[in-house]
């Protein structure tokens, strides 16, 4: 950073850190034991879909890497679109195969990424639910390289359970890069998974 970026408050963009996904299955366990939370085994990458052929091949690359799961009796990659425009890629497991699962993520941002599509990522999330049906994501946002808790209120609507947000926010400290930002907290209503 130069003196006119410190001297206007500027701050350099984080950089996107795709290892920090590798942090799930150990948030996972401490979601367990704090507040009863288990993975269910969904979880979804969401990117602004770009017009040509060349997002058209990558996207069906990304796609056959995580329907190839289907070979070994896994569910296909299920994509969507959500009502402001964005796509997302589903990748379904077992609750007990939660490393697979951030490993199909992964996969997925790295992909896009390798092929020059990182800025059209936005985040991917994990999702868990506890005994009373509360859902829960954890929220990887990419251009940020931090994670957030996203709690959906049960019920439908479009209401958020921001207590359990916050409780969950304070136990994953030691687990996950945590986006300190509230703001950038963004609803991800009916995403994929959750």
């Amino acid at each position: 950073m130069g003196f006119l970026d410190a001297l206007f408050g500027r701050t350099k963009p984080v950089k996107p850190d795709l290892d920090q996904l590798f942090g799930l299955p150990s948030a996972a366990l401490t979601l367990e034991a704090g507040a009863g939370f288990l993975p269910t085994g969904l979880g979804s990458v969401c990117f602004a879909a770009v017009e040509g052929a060349a997002f058209v091949q990558v996207e069906q690359q990304v796609r056959a890497l995580l329907d190839a799961d289907t070979e070994r009796g896994g569910v296909p990659v299920e994509a969507s679109k959500d009502g402001y425009g964005y796509s997302w890629l589903l990748a379904r497991h077992t609750p007990d195969e939660l490393p697979e699962l951030v490993n199909d993520l992964h996969a997925v941002n790295s992909e896009l990424e390798a092929n020059g599509f990182g800025p059209q990522l936005l985040c991917s999330l994990v999702a868990f639910r506890n005994g009373e049906g509360q859902s829960l994501a954890l929220v990887y946002l990419y251009k940020r390289g931090t994670f957030y808790p996203f709690a959906p209120m049960p019920g439908g609507g479009e209401r958020r359970n921001s207590p359990l947000e916050l409780q969950v926010n304070a136990m994953l400290g030691n687990d996950l890069r945590l986006e300190k930002d509230l703001s950038r907290w963004f609803p991800v209503w009916g995403a994929p998974g959750l």
